[in-house]
């Protein structure tokens, strides 16, 4: 994807060889701001910090500390020390784990001298696969919005309502939920997007909507309860969420609202889809509800708001009583029965155990 017209990953190796780089998305939309992440602590930081987020870029991060922390010590002690700090960074979205368990499976059966060079050449593949799993994404997403598309009047915009940022910000490049609408946009289609806020942190606002508009797709903000309106009055022809964890019936569990959204879409027969990569689905567990841990955030992240003041620079304030206690859920799953289908870089299934399976068939054994 492009920032300025140039086109820019989330992550990638410095000039240097070693250091890797990020852009801190703590500083958007209003600065890009480049980060340089040299030791494990620096990139369990990242990760904590939400520096980087989406589950697609953690995995991806994840696995470029563990080459960081193999750099500095290749020892046994080390990689598994690595791996316990990295996998205490975040609970709910599980290319964490994926990407720590790939990374220690190939590292033990390599001897400590390669292994910094075995898992600096391991953590680029895992970056410049979830580039090309994020665009087979988008190109099967972008027939729906092609089928859709179909059912307009020639030239009207297909109408998409998306909840959280799951751009390109999210992954290292292209997006799950996004990915179908550039795929679209690039091919000529006439797309509009309506970018949930998405409260408390303001992905929607401050990620997705900056990176649609770098990239020049039309959209327009609004406030998290407005999409049951925008339903009710036939204004969306379809939703595209991302997951950061889809269990192996088909559940998915995605930013605090999603649920919502998916409520209404059924309500008002708006269809309601899901793009993931494979990693995102977690096989070990059927209900979603009951076996997906919810993170829970500190509360400053819902009383305390982030933006420009009226000088022109960043500020934060506080929206509520000091004296309010606050619960901030960072999560919500919802069932399979309120997915319309799961986008994924095998194509669109339905979201339920066969579906996925049919897309997947070598876990069947497992």
């Amino acid at each position: 994807m492009k920032v300025d017209g140039k086109p820019m990953r989330t992550i990638w190796l410095a000039d240097d060889g070693w250091g890797v780089e990020i852009i801190d998305q703590t500083a958007l939309p209003h600065r890009l701001v480049l980060t340089r992440l040299v030791d494990l602590e620096s990139a369990a930081r990242a990760i904590r910090d939400m520096l980087v987020r989406g589950a697609p870029l953690i995995g991806a991060t994840a696995a470029y500390g563990m080459a960081l922390a193999m750099r500095q010590d290749s020892s046994d002690a080390a990689l598994a020390k690595a791996a316990e700090v990295l996998m205490a960074t975040r609970p709910t979205a599980v290319n964490l784990r994926w990407a720590i368990d790939d990374m220690r499976r190939r590292l033990t059966g390599t001897a400590p001298p390669q292994r910094a060079a075995a898992a600096y050449a391991r953590a680029a593949e895992i970056a410049d696969e979830d580039v090309a799993i994020c665009r087979r994404i988008g190109e099967h997403g972008a027939k729906l919005i092609e089928i859709a598309a179909d059912r307009k009047p020639k030239g009207e915009a297909v109408n998409i309502l998306t909840h959280c940022n799951a751009g390109w910000l999210a992954t290292v490049d292209w997006g799950t939920a996004l990915a179908p609408i550039y795929v679209a946009h690039d091919a000529g289609l006439a797309v509009h997007v309506w970018v949930d806020e998405t409260r408390p942190r303001n992905q929607g606002a401050g990620l997705t909507a900056w990176e649609l508009g770098q990239h020049g797709v039309p959209h327009t903000v609004i406030a998290d309860n407005v999409g049951g309106h925008l339903m009710q009055h036939g204004m969306v022809d379809l939703c595209i969420t991302g997951t950061d964890r889809t269990t192996a019936s088909g559940d998915v569990c995605n930013k605090i609202g999603t649920y919502l959204k998916a409520l209404a879409a059924r309500d008002n027969a708006v269809a309601f889809y899901v793009a993931l990569p494979g990693p995102t689905i977690d096989w070990t567990i059927e209900d979603g509800l009951r076996d997906i841990p919810i993170e829970q955030r500190g509360g400053e992240e819902v009383s305390l708001i982030t933006g420009l003041d009226a000088k022109g620079e960043i500020a934060t304030v506080r929206i509520t009583p000091e004296t309010s206690a606050v619960a901030n859920y960072a999560f919500d799953v919802t069932p399979a029965h309120l997915v319309s289908g799961l986008i994924t870089e095998r194509g669109v299934c339905q979201a339920s155990q066969t579906g996925l399976r049919s897309l997947y068939p070598e876990v069947s054994a497992d």
